[in-house]
């Protein structure tokens, strides 16, 4: 999520922004486009930025969390395990310090493989023969940890699937734990710890409202919300997440699905908007951020040349590029769709497809040619 790469969070402040796009006539080859924006993410939910910038200003997890996500409370989740896909497309896993698996003993000291064969994972000692057929899945479990390949030390189990070809690795690991493995690697351990406990109830909700009926729950990085495991845990951040156990953000009967996202600029985004084509949602709309400067990325610019631009719209536009007209913005400055205009032709393109194709930070941006 952005949930919303490795999210380190990143931020931006209020000041409201126009997008515009100034048409001229096809230039010459030395033209320079500008674009200045603001923040960082798809902006919907809670701005981890605005949520520190929040917590220096005395808030409370709590009311960080009821700033962002409107017309909630805070409630309480019961037991879950959650299933995080760690890897897949090779076709075996090494693991350390487990106990136990399809139903063999094993010495924590010693190495193991999971290794698909076929429809079947069969477990091996490493550099050596098969210890075990475990049919489609092979489960292991170790005194409370796990070390999995070159991925790192794990709370829970290991458990390896055969699907479709591929070898899916796999830590299921129960709600605490796993709230413990993404908090550090969402925002720094350094944070306020309203910042941290805000972030952990915003991470517990998001599991637990988007985890899925497959052989997996969720991804391991910004696909769901990034989880480094026990290695990444720190002292403050698990302070957090103890501190905050088992509560979540509530929308009447259901959990909330609560998105955050790095830097808002200073303003967030309704749902539909964000994700044009998503319904409206009650809880996810619009609010001002007025904390959220501290972040680098508060404002950005970035430049382009004639032809660098034109070579990364290739595609919605014929002739040479003379315009890009905002069509359609939010209720921040936003944008939801534009038409990218050249002199022989043009096309509408949405305000994400936009940012995409630009490599831009966030949609609330402004183009200007010099």
């Amino acid at each position: 999520m952005e949930a919303s790469g490795k999210t380190k969070a990143v931020g931006l402040a209020a000041c409201v922004m126009a997008l515009a796009a100034l048409a001229w006539p096809g230039g010459a080859s030395g033209a320079t486009w500008v674009v200045k924006g603001r923040g960082w993410g798809h902006g919907v939910g809670m701005s981890q930025y605005g949520a520190y910038g929040l917590a220096r200003h005395g808030r409370g997890y709590r009311k960080i969390l009821h700033h962002y996500y409107r017309q909630t409370r805070i409630g309480h989740a019961g037991s879950h395990t959650i299933r995080v896909l760690l890897d897949s497309g090779s076709d075996s896993v090494s693991f350390r310090k487990a106990r136990k698996a399809c139903g063999k003993r094993l010495r924590r000291n010693r190495r193991y493989r999971f290794r698909r064969s076929g429809s079947d994972v069969i477990l091996r000692r490493a550099h050596r023969g098969k210890i075990a057929n475990c049919g489609r899945s092979g489960i292991a479990t170790g005194g409370g940890t796990i070390r999995v390949g070159g991925k790192g030390v794990y709370r829970g189990k290991l458990k390896a699937t055969a699907s479709g070809g591929d070898l899916l690795v796999i830590n299921a690991v129960t709600l605490q734990p796993y709230v413990m493995g993404v908090v550090p690697n969402e925002v720094p351990s350094s944070w306020p710890k309203a910042a941290l406990r805000a972030q952990a109830v915003a991470a517990r909700s998001y599991v637990l409202a988007t985890s899925g009926s497959g052989d997996f729950d969720v991804y391991d990085d910004t696909r769901s919300q990034v989880y480094g495991g026990k290695g990444s845990e720190t002292q403050r951040t698990n302070e957090a997440a103890k501190r905050t156990r088992g509560l979540v953000v509530r929308h009447g009967k259901q959990v909330a699905t609560t998105y955050f996202f790095s830097t808002s600029g200073g303003q967030t985004e309704s749902i539909q908007y964000g994700f044009p084509g998503a319904d409206p949602v009650g809880y996810l709309k619009s609010v001002r951020d007025p904390y959220d400067g501290a972040s680098p990325f508060h404002t950005w610019k970035v430049h382009y040349s004639q032809s660098e631009i034109e070579s990364r719209l290739s595609g919605l536009f014929s002739g040479r590029l003379r315009n890009i007209r905002v069509v359609k913005r939010g209720d921040s400055p936003r944008i939801v769709s534009a038409r990218v205009v050249g002199s022989q032709g043009s096309s509408k393109v949405s305000g994400p497809g936009l940012q995409g194709l630009l490599d831009l930070r966030s949609t609330w941006a402004r183009f200007l040619k010099r």
